[in-house]
């Protein structure tokens, strides 16, 4: 009964402060039938009280998101399962699934009546804008009298998380310089071979077959060796994503930053259908690869990646540095001043094949043409010196689609000479 007298609503309290101010009345001018009204406004509410207070229900939750995981802009739906445990049938219900302010408005759904051991299912769709990974739920189900006097609420404790990740474009066949490089127990290598004991042999691991050990090379070495066997080698690819936040403008989900995010998330996808070992690296020290997880692992942690005030270029390039295995480097960059191009120019060590899509991320902002000009300065500057490295740099301005720069990835050297030479005398007629 305390229950229910707490959960009076606004209704059932109006119905109590007039059942007082009638009884007074009534004592007052000594009238019966007032005294009469009082008193069934008084009783209502408290019969609304006993009624939702003493109903002991037992009720089973099942919540189902279809899917589990969308794109930003996409549409899940949540379908609500729930079931009468009980004897008794139950009176009207609402139904109210708690929702982050990303995901919408909370929705609210009526149930009039569920019979005994009866169920019902409601479902409604929710739609984010926004990248990262949302709670659904609890769900909180409130129990009132069919006047609305009194309402009770309880909650079920489950929850289920959405993940929304960056959108993720098709981005056409391109041939990529560096496409064959990468690892295997042996390089693909021409071998004049003129016996047995010409064959390429290393020191034996511990489940290795004893029919591959090369006797001669034991004898000869002291120690037990097996054949080498030919493996193909294996593409491989790092995928880099600028987390600076100095290195980014614009706000929501037309921020440079946003397009980074799907730009590097369209990219591994692309990469690791194409048959790429791959792996993704952010300024936060994330190093994901995308192995047996597949594409879900990759877009899981660019479902949630952020900016970082702390984050600089070094730090960026001592992770990538960590596991330097070879391969195809394609790094998405935002805004670089000169000496942070000259540093990122070390990552093309040892003719490693890198490109860069540099974002000119000023023009995701609202400039004077002066300022305009001096940022535009800055951008080719950097790209120069990226240029001169031999990185493959790729401009990228606000508005650009990243299945129409794609194709420059793949472009001769002679064409990216051109562009160098180009960038030479815009720089010199600057100065």
């Amino acid at each position: 009964m305390r229950d229910g007298l707490r959960g009076l609503t606004t209704r059932g309290r109006s119905f109590l402060a007039a059942a007082v101010a009638a009884a007074i009345s009534a004592v007052i001018l000594g009238e019966k039938d007032l005294l009469r009204v009082a008193v069934l406004l008084a009783v209502l509410p408290l019969l609304a009280a006993l009624y939702v207070g003493r109903s002991r229900y037992k009720l089973a939750c099942h919540r189902s998101l279809e899917p589990h995981r969308v794109p930003v802009g996409a549409s899940a739906r949540v379908v609500l399962r729930l079931q009468n445990m009980s004897r008794l049938p139950t009176g009207t219900l609402l139904l109210e699934d708690r929702l982050p302010y990303a995901l919408g408005s909370r929705p609210r759904v009526v149930l009039e009546r569920l019979g005994a051991h009866q169920a019902s299912s409601v479902a409604y769709t929710v739609r984010a804008d926004v990248r990262g990974r949302y709670e659904v739920g609890p769900l909180v189900v409130r129990l009132t009298d069919p006047f609305g006097l009194c309402e009770l609420t309880r909650a079920f404790p489950g929850t289920d998380r959405l993940t929304v990740i960056p959108q993720v474009v098709p981005l056409p066949s391109v041939r990529l310089p560096g496409e064959y490089t990468g690892s295997g127990e042996s390089r693909a290598r021409s071998v004049a071979v003129h016996g047995e004991d010409d064959a390429a042999t290393r020191e034996y691991r511990r489940g290795d077959d004893l029919r591959r050990v090369h006797w001669k090379s034991t004898a000869r070495t002291g120690e037990l060796m097996v054949r080498r066997e030919e493996q193909p080698w294996e593409s491989r690819a790092t995928v880099v994503l600028d987390t600076r936040a100095y290195g980014h403008h614009g706000d929501g989900p037309t921020a440079s930053f946003e397009w980074a995010v799907s730009g590097a998330a369209s990219i591994a996808v692309h990469l690791r259908q194409a048959g790429y070992k791959l792996r993704l690296v952010t300024g936060g020290g994330a190093d994901v690869d995308a192995g047996e997880g597949g594409d879900g692992l990759l877009l899981d942690h660019l479902a949630e990646v952020r900016l970082d005030q702390r984050v600089e270029i070094t730090t960026l390039m001592q992770h990538v540095r960590q596991r330097a295995d070879g391969g195809l480097v394609i790094g998405l960059f935002g805004t670089l001043s000169t000496a942070e191009a000259e540093l990122l120019a070390g990552l093309r060590a040892n003719n490693a094949t890198c490109v860069c899509f540099l974002l000119d991320s000023s023009a995701w902002l609202n400039l004077p043409a002066h300022a305009r000009a001096e940022a535009d300065q800055a951008h080719d500057a950097a790209a120069l010196v990226l240029l001169q490295a031999g990185w493959r740099v790729i401009g990228v301005d606000h508005g650009a689609r990243l299945p129409a720069l794609w194709p420059q990835a793949g472009r001769g050297s002679q064409g990216f000479a051109l562009r160098a030479a180009m960038a030479e005398t815009v720089a010199g007629g600057v100065r």
